[in-house]
C-alpha cells in the first residue's frame, strides 16, 4: 500500500547526491523489503482477524456465545471451546511458521553487505542505504537498488550487467555512464563533492524505460534507460563500478513487477464455503421446525404434565412462544455437528499427508543437484488436479539455456553424424565416443562433437574447412577475457554466438584477443593478426553480419553469416548446385529442432574497397536518413557472395519436456509460453518441444505497433478459425462473437492453429477493448506464444486467462522475472535452475525439472483430488447420520430439546471409526497380504491353500459372474440412458465427432517443403544492435602495453579506416521497425495454402485420443 501510495502522489522525483537531509524531506522509501505479513505484536489479532473471516469459525464463536447462556444450553461450553481453540491453534502456527520462513528470506537479503560512500567507503547493510546514497559495485555482485551509473573501471564509463533476474536473457548487456560523470572515476575525494540533483520519473515498473535529467555545474544531462543499474541485475566483466541511488527497496522497478502476494483457495474451500452455508440454512430450518413443534406441544399437552415439569416463569405466564424461542437456539447448539467444526482440521490433516506424498516421491527428486519436490504450500494440492492453462517461461523452463554446436555443412558436406563400419547412422549418446582435442592446448574441455571425420578434415588442411572456422572466429562481436594464461572466457551478446566461436576455438581456429583495428587468432597454435577494416552491424531488417578484414598476406576478405533466406539471395550464381545441396542439409538440421545459420564470404579489391570506405564515412556523418544511407551501402557490399557451409546449434532442452507437453495436451491441459526471449528464437523452442509443427493448419503472428493494427490482425486470425472468412467478405462480428461463445463449437474445431504476438502487441492486446478478442482467439489455437514480455505483462496474461475463463491456472519458471505471473496463478511452481531462488520463493510448489510437472498434477494432483472427495463424502453423511438422530428424539421427547446421544457416546464413536478402520485395515492387510497368522497360529490355520482349491469349482465361477453382471449391468443402463437423455459437453464433442468421421477424411499432403520464413536462422535474431560499433569504436577496450603499440605486420594508418565517434547510447538507441505481419501463412510453414487445403483442413478430424478435462478432474 506504501508503494502505490507514493506512485499516486509522486508526480516527479528530485533526488539530490550525498545528501540525506535533503533527500529525507521527501517520503522516499528505504532500501528494506518486506515480504512478510506480520510481527509479535500483529500476529494474534490480524491472524485471528484472517481466521474469523472463514464462515465456520465465524459460526463456531457465535456458538460458544450462546452456550455460555445456562437458560439455552444443555451442553457444555467446553464441547465447543476445546476443538475452536485447538483449530484455531493449529492454524495459527503453520500460518506463524510460513511467515517466519518469509521473514528469514527478507533477512538474508537485507543483510547484505553494500560499500555505501560516507566520506569514505563503508560497509552498510543493504537495508541501510538510502536514496541520494553513492555506492561501489564490484564484478559479480549484484545491484544494490536502482541506481545511476556515474563511473566504472572500463573506458569510457562502460559496464556489462546480466538481466536474467530480470528478463530471463543470460546474454550480457551494456551501459554507459555519462561522460562528465565518467570523468570522476574512482577519486573517493571527488566522489563525495559530486552533489548533482537528479529530476526524474516517478516509480513504475517499466523495466525498459527511464526519463531523467541530471542538474550539475549549471549544466543538465539527459538520463535514460542506458546510464541505470535495475537492481536484481548483476554487474559482469567489470571491476568496479560507482552509482547514485534512485529507486530504493519496494519502489525499484523489480519490486514494483513482484506484484503482490495473494491468499490462494481451492474450489474444495469455496465447495465447502457453500455447502457449510447450505447446511446452516438447513439447520435453521430444522431448529424453526422443532421450535414450532415446541410451542404447539407446550400449548396442548405441556400444561397436563407441569405438575411433574415446572415451568419457567414465562411460560407460566402462558407465553408459549417464549418457550420456542428458547427452543429453537437450544436445539441450534444440539444440532450444531450438522457445521462440523473438525471439517477443516480434517481437510488440513489430510492435505499435509499429500504435502509429503510429494515430498517423498523419488520419481520427483533430481539426483544431479540433489534436489527434491517440495510442496511449499499445504493448501492447493486437490487443486493440481483441475489445472486447465498453464503458463510456462521458456529460459532455464523449457530450455537448459545451454547452447551447443551440434552439427554443420561445410562445402556440401554434413558433419556431426556418426556412422559404425557398414556406413549406418548410429544414435549418438553419452557413452558415444567424442572427439580428441588434446593437440589444442587452447581448447575448451566441455566442448563435446562425435564426428572425428571434421577434425580429420581440419588437419588435412582443407581450405574450405579452414575458411568455414576462420569465419567463425572472426565475424562476431564477442569479448575474450583471459584470466590465466590459455584460460579463455568468452563474454557473448548471445549464447549462440559464443557456442559458434567456441567450436571455432575447439577446431583449432582460437580467437585470442582484439582491439579497435586488430583480431588476434591462433591458427593451429600460430598466431596470425586480421586487420579489422569494418563491422557490418546486425539489426533485424538485414538478419546478418559481416566483417571486412586485411589477412598478413595483405588479401582483404569480407566474412558474413545470417538467416539463409536472406544469404542465399546474395550468392553468386556459380553456387547454385552447392547452395541446393546445403539447403537440404538445413532442412535436415531444422528438422532436428536446431538452430542454423548460413556462412559466405568474397574477396574484395583494394580500389573498391577504398573507395566504398569514403562512401561509408560520409554516410555515417549525415544527420538525415543516416540508417538507411549505411544499410544501402552494405547491400551494395554484400552482394556477389561465395558460399562456405551452415552450422547448427542446439538450445538444448531439459530432459523429457516434448513428451511432458504431449502428455499434458492429451489430458485437455492448454500450454501457453510466456516469455522475454525475442520471437525467432521463442518460435524455435515451439518446434522443438512439438507445439509448433510443420502441418499445422496456420501460424497467426500478431506484431501490430497500433491498437487499430493489433484488432484488425487478432479480428482476422479469429475469423480464419471460424471459417467466417472463407464463407463471406463481409462478416458479422455479433456472429464470431456468438461462436466463440459456444463451448461446444470451440472444442469440435478440428483444425490446429496457434497464435504467437509480441510484447508491444501484447500491451494493446491487453487493453479493455481488445482482451476479449485477445482470449477468444488464443482460446481457439492449440498454441500460444507470448514473445518479447514483462513480468508485469506474464501476469495481466495469466490475470486474463483467471478471470474470464473460471478455470484453474497453473503458472510455472525459474527466475525473478516470473515470480509475478507465479504469484497472479491459482498455484506457481518454481523451477529450481541457473537463475537464482526468487521463483523458488514465491511459489507454491517446487522442483528441478519440468518433466515432473506432469507426475505433479496427473498423478498427486488426481489422487488428491480423488481422495478429499471421497473424504467429504463419508465426512457428511457420518455427520448427517448423527445430527438427524436428535432431530428424530425430539419427536419423543416434546421438543424439549434433550440430547438424544450423549457427547462422551459420539467422541467414542468417532475414535472407533478412526481408530476401528485403521486397525481392521491393517489387520486385513496383515491376514491377506502376508503368512504372518499362519506363521503364528499353524495350528489355527492348516489350509493355507483353500483358496486356490476354491477356484476349480465352477459354481464359484458363476456366483463370480452372476455377481459381477449383477451389480454392473444396472449401472451400466443408468449411464446409458443419461449420456442419450442428459448428454454431458464431452458427449457432444463425441458425437459431433463421430458424425465427422463417418465422412471420412481426405489425405493430408504433409510433403515438406521450404519454408520463406527464418524460423532456421533464429540465431541471427537473438543479437542487438550496437555491439559492432562498440567495438569500432573502441571504447571498451583497454589500453594495455600490448595493445597499445601497433602490430608490426599491419599498417598503422590503412586507408580507408573508418573512426566513427557517434556515442554508444546514440547508435543503440536507433531502430527500425518492422513491418508488423498478421499471420504466417500456411504456405509459408510448409503446408498448403489453397483453398483446396482450407476445405482440407475443415475435414480434417480431431485424433481420436482427445481426453477430456474429466481424465484429471476424476
Amino acid at each position: 500500500s506504501y508503494t502505490v501510495y507514493c506512485f499516486h502522489l509522486e508526480e516527479e522525483r528530485h533526488v539530490r547526491a550525498n545528501d540525506r537531509d535533503y533527500n529525507e524531506k521527501f517520503p522516499y522509501a528505504d532500501n528494506h523489503i518486506k515480504t512478510c505479513k506480520y510481527n509479535v505484536f500483529t500476529f494474534l489479532p490480524v491472524n485471528l482477524f484472517e481466521q474469523f473471516q472463514r464462515a465456520a469459525n465465524a459460526y463456531f464463536l457465535v456458538l460458544l456465545i450462546l452456550q455460555l447462556i445456562p437458560e439455552i444450553s444443555s451442553l457444555s461450553w467446553v464441547t465447543t471451546t476445546v476443538p475452536l481453540v485447538m483449530v484455531l491453534l493449529i492454524t495459527a502456527v503453520k500460518d506463524a511458521t510460513d511467515d517466519y520462513f518469509r521473514y528469514k528470506s527478507d533477512q538474508q537479503v537485507n543483510s547484505r553487505q553494500s560499500q555505501v560512500l560516507r566520506g569514505n567507503l563503508q560497509n552498510e547493510k543493504w537495508m541501510n542505504v538510502r536514496v541520494g546514497d553513492i555506492i561501489k559495485l564490484e564484478n559479480n555482485h549484484f545491484v544494490t537498488a536502482d541506481i545511476l551509473l556515474l563511473s566504472s573501471s572500463e573506458p569510457y564509463g562502460l559496464c556489462y550487467i546480466e538481466t536474467a533476474e530480470l528478463d530471463g536473457e543470460t546474454n550480457l548487456k551494456v551501459r554507459q555512464a555519462l561522460t562528465v560523470t565518467s570523468d570522476l572515476g574512482a577519486d573517493i575525494t571527488k566522489l563525495a563533492d559530486f552533489n548533482g540533483e537528479v529530476i526524474c520519473e516517478p516509480p513504475n515498473n517499466k523495466l525498459d524505460k527511464f526519463t531523467g535529467t541530471l542538474y550539475w555545474r549549471d549544466n543538465k544531462y539527459p538520463l535514460d534507460n542506458e546510464k541505470m543499474l535495475l537492481r536484481g541485475c548483476v554487474l559482469r566483466n567489470t571491476e568496479w563500478c560507482f552509482g547514485m541511488v534512485v529507486f530504493a527497496g519496494l519502489q525499484t522497478k523489480l519490486m514494483q513487477n513482484c506484484g503482490r502476494t495473494k491468499f490462494k483457495r481451492t474450489s474444495i474451500d469455496k465447495l465447502m464455503n457453500t455447502l457449510v452455508l447450505w447446511i446452516f440454512g438447513f439447520l435453521v430450518c430444522m431448529g424453526v421446525i422443532l421450535a414450532i413443534g415446541n410451542t404447539i406441544w407446550e400449548q396442548k399437552v405441556g400444561r397436563s404434565f407441569s405438575v411433574y415439569l415446572l415451568w419457567d416463569e414465562p411460560i407460566r405466564n402462558n407465553n408459549v412462544v417464549f418457550s420456542g424461542f428458547l427452543t429453537f437456539w437450544s436445539y441450534i447448539i444440539i444440532l450444531n455437528t450438522m457445521v462440523p467444526i473438525s471439517l477443516y482440521v480434517s481437510v488440513e490433516v489430510i492435505r499435509l499427508g499429500h504435502s509429503y506424498f510429494i515430498n517423498w516421491d523419488r520419481k520427483m527428486y533430481y539426483i544431479q543437484k540433489d534436489t527434491p519436490a517440495e510442496a511449499r504450500t499445504t493448501t492447493l494440492n486437490e487443486e493440481l488436479g483441475q489445472v486447465e492453462f498453464i503458463f510456462s517461461d521458456k529460459t532455464g523452463t523449457l530450455t537448459q539455456n545451454i547452447m551447443v554446436f551440434n552439427k554443420c555443412s561445410i562445402n556440401g558436406k554434413s558433419y556431426g553424424d556418426v556412422y559404425d563400419e557398414f556406413g549406418h547412422k548410429v544414435e549418438i549418446t553419452e557413452r558415444t565416443a567424442c572427439v580428441d582435442f588434446s593437440f589444442n592446448p587452447l581448447s575448451d574441455r566441455k566442448f563435446k562433437f562425435h564426428d572425428s571425420s571434421l577434425l580429420e578434415a581440419i588437419k588435412m588442411e582443407e581450405p574450405s574447412v579452414q575458411d568455414f572456422f576462420r569465419l567463425l572466429a572472426l565475424c562476431h562481436t564477442v569479448m575474450p577475457e583471459e584470466k590465466n594464461e590459455g584460460d579463455l572466457v568468452y563474454q557473448a551478446q548471445s549464447p549462440d554466438e559464443g557456442a559458434l566461436v567456441t567450436a571455432a576455438r575447439n577446431f583449432g581456429f582460437v580467437f585470442r584477443s582484439r582491439t579497435p583495428e586488430t583480431v588476434t587468432l591462433y591458427e593451429m597454435g600460430t598466431a596470425v593478426n586480421y586487420q579489422l577494416l569494418a563491422i557490418l552491424d546486425f539489426n533485424n531488417v538485414r538478419k546478418r553480419m559481416s566483417v571486412i578484414v586485411r589477412n598478413p598476406a595483405g588479401h582483404i576478405k569480407l566474412y558474413c553469416k545470417g538467416a539463409d533466406t536472406i544469404i542465399f539471395d546474395r550468392l553468386d550464381p556459380s553456387n547454385h548446385v552447392l547452395m541446393n545441396t546445403t539447403s537440404e542439409h538445413l532442412y535436415e538440421f531444422a528438422g532436428e529442432g536446431l538452430r542454423t545459420l548460413a556462412l559466405a564470404y568474397k574477396d574484395l579489391d583494394e580500389n573498391v574497397l577504398e573507395e566504398w570506405m569514403k562512401r561509408l564515412l560520409y554516410a555515417s556523418t549525415v544527420i538525415e536518413n543516416r540508417e538507411e544511407g549505411l544499410a544501402d551501402l552494405y547491400e551494395e557490399i554484400e552482394t556477389g557472395l561465395m558460399l562456405l557451409g551452415a552450422t547448427a546449434v542446439e538450445d538444448k532442452l531439459q530432459e523429457g519436456v516434448p513428451e511432458t507437453i504431449a502428455c499434458l495436451t492429451l489430458a485437455n491441459i492448454k500450454i501457453w509460453v510466456l516469455t522475454g526471449d525475442k520471437l525467432e528464437t521463442a518460435m524455435n523452442i515451439g518446434y522443438s518441444c512439438n507445439m509448433l509443427r510443420d502441418d499445422m493448419n496456420e501460424v497467426f503472428i500478431i506484431s501490430g505497433h497500433s491498437v487499430l493494427e493489433v484488432q484488425q490482425q487478432l479480428r482476422s486470425a479469429k475469423e480464419h478459425i471460424l471459417g467466417l472468412g472463407r464463407v463471406s467478405g463481409t462478416v458479422d462480428v455479433e456472429k464470431t462473437d456468438d461462436f466463440s461463445e459456444d463451448s461446444v463449437f470451440e472444442e469440435t474445431i478440428i483444425a490446429e492453429y496457434a497464435l504467437i504476438i509480441n510484447g508491444h502487441s501484447l500491451a494493446h492486446a491487453l487493453e479493455p477493448e481488445l482482451e476479449q478478442v485477445l482470449l477468444e482467439t488464443a482460446c481457439l489455437c492449440k498454441t500460444v506464444i507470448c514473445c518479447r514480455v514483462t513480468p508485469m505483462q506474464k501476469a495481466q496474461v495469466v490475470e486474463l486467462v483467471k478471470t474470464n475463463k473460471m478455470a484453474v491456472t497453473l503458472a510455472i519458471g525459474d527466475g525473478a522475472n516470473d515470480v509475478s505471473m507465479i504469484k497472479t496463478a491459482h498455484i506457481g511452481v518454481g523451477i529450481s535452475g541457473q537463475e537464482g531462488m526468487q521463483a523458488v520463493l514465491a511459489s507454491d510448489y517446487s522442483f528441478a525439472q519440468f518433466r515432473y510437472l506432469q507426475r505433479l498434477l496427473l498423478v498427486h494432483g488426481r489422487w488428491s483430488y480423488f481422495r478429499m472427495c471421497n473424504f467429504l463424502f463419508y465426512f457428511f453423511y457420518k455427520n448427517f447420520a448423527f445430527t438427524l438422530v436428535h432431530f428424530w428424539f425430539g419427536f419423543f421427547c416434546g421438543f424439549s430439546a434433550q440430547i438424544g446421544l450423549d457427547t462422551y457416546y459420539w467422541t467414542a464413536v468417532n475414535h472407533v471409526f478412526v481408530w476401528g478402520s485403521l486397525a481392521v485395515y491393517f489387520a486385513i492387510l496383515f491376514a491377506m497380504h502376508s503368512d504372518g497368522l499362519f506363521s503364528i497360529f499353524p495350528s489355527h490355520f492348516p489350509f493355507i491353500g483353500t483358496a486356490r482349491n476354491c477356484l476349480t469349482q465352477k459354481s464359484v465361477w458363476l456366483v463370480i459372474m452372476l455377481t459381477t453382471v449383477a451389480c454392473v449391468m444396472p449401472g451400466l443402463a443408468v449411464r446409458f440412458l443419461k449420456t442419450d437423455l442428459y448428454p454431458t459437453l464431452t458427449d457432444k464433442v463425441r458425437s459431433l465427432q463421430q458424425a465427422s468421421r463417418k465422412l471420412g477424411p481426405k489425405e493430408q499432403n504433409l510433403r515438406r517443403v521450404r519454408r520463406t520464413s527464418s524460423r532456421r536462422s533464429a540465431y541471427a535474431f537473438s543479437h542487438q544492435q550496437g555491439y559492432g560499433e562498440l567495438i569500432t569504436s573502441g571504447k571498451n577496450m583497454k589500453v594495455t602495453p600490448s595493445t597499445a603499440a601497433p602490430s608490426p605486420s599491419l599498417s598503422p594508418s590503412s586507408p580507408g579506416r573508418v573512426h566513427n565517434s557517434r556515442s554508444l547510447i546514440e547508435g543503440m538507441s536507433k531502430r527500425k521497425g518492422e513491418t508488423p505481419v498478421a499471420c504466417v501463412s500456411a504456405e509459408a510453414y510448409g503446408t498448403s495454402g489453397t483453398s483446396e487445403g482450407n476445405t482440407r483442413t475443415q475435414q480434417t478430424v480431431m485424433d481420436s485420443n482427445v481426453v477430456s478435462n474429466g481424465a484429471v478432474q476424476t
